[in-house]
C-alpha cells in the first residue's frame, strides 16, 4: 500500500473512531437474561424496552416495519459498494449509488415520505440528515473524481455512517 493511501485510510479509521464511540456511548445496550421475555412485549411509558435496551421502541404496522428493514439493509449494501468504489478510485461511481440509493434523489424509492409516518421526530431528523449527508459526500466524491483529493469526500462519508449509528442507538423498531 502506498504512502498516500496508508495516510487516507488511517484518516478514515480516525475519523470513525472519533465519533462512533460518542453515539454508541449514549445508548449502551445491556442485554436483558434470557427467559425474562421478549423485548416487543414489555416497554414503560416513554417507549424503552423493558429488556434494558435504552433504545425507544418505535411501532410501525408489519408490512412497513419490513419495507424499513429491507431499505435499511439496501443502505447498508450502498456504503459497502460506496466503500468498494472508493478503494478503486471509481469516485463517479461512488458518487451516484451514495446520490440514487442514500441521498436526497432515494427518498420517493424508498417511500421514505411514508414510512416516517411512524418515526417519532428525533428519528425523522436523523433520517433526513442521513439523507442529506449522504449528498452532501456524493459532491465531495465527484469532486475527488476531478481533484484527485478524496479527504473531503472521506470526511463527508464518515458524518454520514455517523447518522446511521446514531439512529441504530436511539431506536428499534418494534
Amino acid at each position: 500500500m502506498n504512502r498516500k493511501k496508508s495516510a487516507l485510510l488511517a484518516m478514515a479509521i480516525a475519523t470513525l473512531s472519533w465519533s462512533i464511540p460518542g453515539a454508541l456511548a449514549q445508548h449502551v445496550h445491556t442485554p436483558a437474561p434470557a427467559g425474562t421475555g421478549s423485548p416487543e412485549s414489555s416497554h414503560d411509558h416513554n417507549g424503552h424496552a423493558a429488556d434494558g435496551d435504552s433504545r425507544q421502541l418505535v411501532g410501525f404496522p408489519a408490512a412497513m416495519r419490513e419495507h424499513t428493514l429491507t431499505s435499511m439493509r439496501d443502505h447498508l449494501l450502498a456504503l459497502a459498494e460506496i466503500q468498494a468504489a472508493l478503494a478503486a478510485r471509481a469516485y463517479d461511481k461512488a458518487a451516484e449509488v451514495a446520490e440514487q440509493r442514500l441521498g436526497m434523489s432515494s427518498l420517493q424509492a424508498h417511500g421514505a415520505h411514508e414510512s416516517s409516518r411512524y418515526m417519532p421526530q428525533g428519528m425523522q431528523d436523523i433520517g433526513s440528515s442521513m439523507h442529506r449527508r449522504a449528498s452532501r459526500f456524493a459532491i465531495e466524491a465527484k469532486n475527488a473524481a476531478v481533484t484527485g483529493e478524496v479527504e473531503p469526500a472521506l470526511a463527508a462519508l464518515a458524518r454520514t455512517t455517523e447518522a446511521c449509528v446514531a439512529c441504530h442507538a436511539g431506536y428499534r423498531l418494534q
